[in-house]
């Protein structure tokens, strides 16, 4: 199957064209915990490796197997190592990139979890941390050292949707010998391969666009280099012990199969969204790829071939009119994530970004009262007719 040259919707329904067991349509589901051997020899052979057989699923499993196959074949990368969730993957990922003494350079902009792993547990085991604007490579040069092991940062960013430059910056780091790792949350493998941009490594919160369902807690790590995915897998996924469950990684299969029609669907509904709020006498701000006048635009184009359906924008107005905002949707769920089906709002500063500190908001990229929306695959009229409704509370 991978050697032929398949679309990239033929790949995500067909993976690697593995035969199923009993010649089913769909893989089953291997959901045990432990695998038996034949013998001793067989144990032997299992466990040096010079066998593919299974010893226990916290190590390996053929759903989970299957689930990381096909990940890498989608973004392009040598292998993959599947995870309990987004944040077991990345936080895994920088601890098998860095040791005391070293450094991590990172966007100033990060979902609030990475930002308390890189700017406060790092430092605890003696992994220093710098936060910069990516978008300035200047900024980059002046603070990559010796010490700089990995340059972390997600492009479109979380929330302020900040596009940033893989090529450019993948080319400084490897000049300097250090590694970048990408969050391809936004805008998944259909949108955007980082790897094929020079990219060490890159994750995911498989929970949003990869599921699209809102069902699963999952994510995954894909690399260039398979003695890195061996490595991830066996001296840090099994020792951390965030192993994704066999029916996770089941349900992950089935949503990677429509992710190229539900990507194109979110971006056809986001376009329409962002579009009405540009437009809106009360709205200051949006935050979008796809806008013209973004900042990012020209960038997207570049680099990515879709520009994803996550938007933030800022009301004309005080926190208080944001939450009446939030407070009046109907269609829309007040909740935390997103890539579902459902379109989703929240307040970033006190939802998904509550770790950082409120003083230094704005430098982050972030302020009280934007809103992030993620835009689901209800009909674009509904979804601005509800936005509509909500911004006439204020």
């Amino acid at each position: 199957m991978k050697d032929k040259n398949y679309k990239f919707e033929t790949m995500a329904i067909h993976g690697t064209g593995d035969k199923n067991a009993n010649n089913a349509l769909n893989p089953p589901i291997y959901q045990t915990s432990t695998f038996v051997f034949n013998d001793i020899d067989h144990v032997e052979k299992v466990m040096s490796f010079e066998s593919d057989d299974y010893v226990y699923t916290r190590g390996n499993n053929p759903t989970l197997r299957l689930f990381e196959n096909t990940m890498a074949l989608l973004e392009e990368g040598a292998g993959a190592v599947a995870f309990s969730s987004g944040m077991a993957a990345i936080s895994s990922v920088l601890f098998s990139l860095l040791k005391p003494a070293d450094k991590v350079i990172a966007h100033k902009t990060l979902y609030g979890s990475t930002y308390n792993v890189i700017n406060s547990l790092l430092p605890k085991y003696g992994v220093s941390s710098e936060l910069v604007d990516l978008r300035e490579i200047g900024e980059l040069v002046d603070v990559i050292d010796e010490k700089t092991k990995v340059i972390y940062f997600e492009t479109p960013s979380n929330p302020d949707l900040t596009v940033l430059d893989i090529e450019q910056i993948c080319a400084l780091a490897k000049k300097r010998n250090v590694k970048v790792v990408v969050d391809n949350t936004f805008a998944t493998p259909y949108f955007q391969k980082p790897l094929t941009l020079g990219a060490d490594v890159v994750v995911h919160s498989a929970t949003k666009y990869i599921c699209g369902h809102g069902d699963v807690i999952g994510g995954v790590a894909v690399a260039k280099d398979l003695d890195y995915v061996h490595y991830l897998k066996f001296d840090y996924m099994c020792e951390f012990g965030g192993v994704m469950s066999p029916f996770n990684a089941w349900l992950l299969l089935r949503g990677l199969k429509t992710l190229p029609i539900r990507m194109r669907e979110h971006e056809k509904n986001a376009i329409k969204v962002a579009e009405y709020l540009n437009s809106h006498p009360k709205i200051k701000k949006v935050n979008y790829p796809g806008l013209e006048n973004f900042d990012g635009h020209k960038l997207a184009k570049e680099q990515m071939r879709g520009f994803g359906a996550v938007i933030s924008f800022e009301v004309d107005g005080s926190l208080d009119e944001a939450k009446r905002v939030v407070n009046s949707v109907r269609l829309a769920k007040l909740a935390v994530s997103l890539g579902d089906c459902e379109t989703l709002i929240e307040l970033p500063a006190a939802m998904t970004h509550r770790g950082y500190p409120k003083e230094e908001l704005e430098r982050f990229g972030l302020t009280e009262s934007m809103i992030r929306i993620s835009v689901g695959l209800e009909h674009y009229e509904d979804i601005i007719e509800d936005l509509d409704r909500a911004l006439s509370s204020i």
